[in-house]
């Protein structure tokens, strides 16, 4: 399935086009240099967290990346190492969108393989237990 269509654009809905993704990384960076989520109440709390006390794999992602941002990576692998650890390759997969994008080739969505799938699930699952059991279980 694709998810662009091949209509003729102008070139100023091209650059118009290409424009929008740096521009929206450059706001959400600016965004976490200025406002750390560590000070500012405005981000969104994690239902599960909120629910049931309990970090869900997802739990400190925002405070992570805020974190490598400011060039602090012990800080970030603290506060979500899956996250921490998965960023480079989502950057790779945002990057390799973004040039097929630039190039008007057709975006389609990844078709992982089943055993890719349950072996994310099983990662993410693994992580999110390690990461709830008291600090004096090992």
């Amino acid at each position: 399935m694709s998810l662009m269509n091949h209509s003729p654009r102008s070139r100023t809905a091209d650059a118009l086009l290409a424009a929008v993704t740096p521009a929206i990384i450059a706001f959400a960076t600016i965004l976490l240099l200025r406002f750390p989520p560590a000070q500012y109440s405005f981000y969104p709390r994690c239902p599960i967290h909120e629910l049931f006390h309990l970090q869900c794999p997802g739990c400190g992602a925002t405070r992570a990346i805020a974190a490598l941002l400011r060039g602090h990576f012990t800080e970030a692998m603290s506060l979500n190492a899956l996250i921490t650890l998965l960023l480079p390759f989502a950057a790779a997969y945002g990057i390799l969108c973004y040039c097929r994008l630039l190039q008007r080739k057709d975006l389609r969505w990844p078709q992982p393989r089943p055993a890719v799938i349950y072996a994310a699930f099983a990662m993410a699952t693994v992580f999110t237990v390690i990461r709830n059991l008291p600090p004096h279980a090992f």
